[in-house]
C-alpha cells in the first residue's frame, strides 16, 4: 500500500472521528426567570386546607422558560446549586360544578389558586420537575431548606399523624421521619406548625407544631445526591397554557 493510500485512510477516519463533534450546533442557553409579583384572590373557599382565616390574597409570579410561561409560583425562591433552586407551585383549579351554567365571565368565575407542591428548576437544561416530598401536604407542610435538605412537618396518608420529615432532593427515603403528635384533620390550627430552624454546627433541626413544646433533632450531614443533566437533551416540560 502506497503512502499516499495510507495517508488518505487516516484522513477519512479522522474526519468519521471527529466531524460530527467539530460541526455540532452549539448548545442554546435557556434564560430561566421568574415574573413580576401580582396579587391574585385567594381564600378558604378556593382554599380549605392551604389559606388562613382572613386571607384574601395571594403573591403569584410566573416561571418563564425561554419567555415561555411554565407554570406559576409562589413565595420565596431557594438556591440549591449554582445552576439550581426550588420555588413552590401555585395551582389555578376547575372550581365549576357539572351543574353550573357557562356564562360571559365563565373564564374567570370558576378558577381559584391554590398553594402546590414544590418544583425543582435547572437554569442550564430549562428542566422543570415537580418534587415528590415524603409526606408533604399543601396545607400544612411549612417547608424550610438548608442544601438539597427540605425540612416541614409532614401528613402521613391516613391524615391522623404529623411526622418531623428532612427529605434529601434525590433520595428515595426520607433523611428524618419522627412523629410529633396526633392530628385532627376536623379541628387544627391555621398554621399547624411554623417552619422549621437549621443550624449548621452540629448540623440540627429543630420543629415548632402549634400547641406544643419546640422539638430539635441532630442531622448526619452527608453528600448531596441529587442528579443535574449534563444539558445535551433539551426537556423541557409542555408550556402551561395561561389563564
Amino acid at each position: 500500500m502506497s503512502k499516499f493510500v495510507v495517508f488518505a485512510v487516516l484522513v477519512l477516519a479522522a474526519i468519521l472521528a471527529f466531524g460530527p463533534a467539530a460541526h455540532a450546533a452549539p448548545r442554546k442557553p435557556h434564560i430561566v426567570v421568574l415574573g413580576a409579583v401580582k396579587r391574585v384572590p385567594y381564600s378558604k373557599t378556593g382554599d380549605p386546607s392551604g389559606a388562613a382565616t382572613g386571607e384574601d390574597a395571594l403573591k403569584v409570579r410566573a416561571l418563564l422558560v425561554d419567555g415561555v410561561l411554565k407554570e406559576w409560583t409562589t413565595g420565596d425562591a431557594h438556591d440549591v446549586t449554582d445552576r439550581s433552586f426550588v420555588v413552590r407551585r401555585v395551582i389555578r383549579l376547575n372550581d365549576a360544578l357539572p351543574t353550573d351554567k357557562p356564562g360571559p365571565s365563565d373564564k374567570v368565575s370558576h378558577w381559584v389558586w391554590q398553594r402546590g407542591p414544590w418544583l425543582l428548576v435547572d437554569r442550564v437544561t430549562g428542566r422543570v420537575t415537580a418534587l415528590r416530598l415524603p409526606d408533604y401536604d399543601p396545607g400544612v407542610s411549612q417547608v424550610s431548606w438548608f442544601r438539597d435538605y427540605a425540612a416541614y412537618c409532614g401528613l402521613t396518608p391516613s391524615g391522623k399523624s404529623l411526622y418531623a420529615v428532612v427529605a434529601q432532593i434525590g433520595a428515595r427515603k426520607p433523611v428524618l421521619a419522627k412523629k410529633l403528635a396526633a392530628f385532627d384533620a376536623e379541628n387544627h390550627p391555621d398554621l399547624v406548625c411554623a417552619p422549621p430552624d437549621w443550624q449548621r454546627e452540629p448540623l440540627r433541626i429543630s420543629f415548632h407544631p402549634t400547641g406544643s413544646d419546640a422539638v430539635s433533632y441532630d442531622i448526619v450531614p452527608g453528600s448531596a445526591v441529587m442528579v443535574e443533566d449534563t444539558g445535551d437533551e433539551d426537556a423541557t416540560p409542555e408550556a402551561a397554557p395561561a389563564k
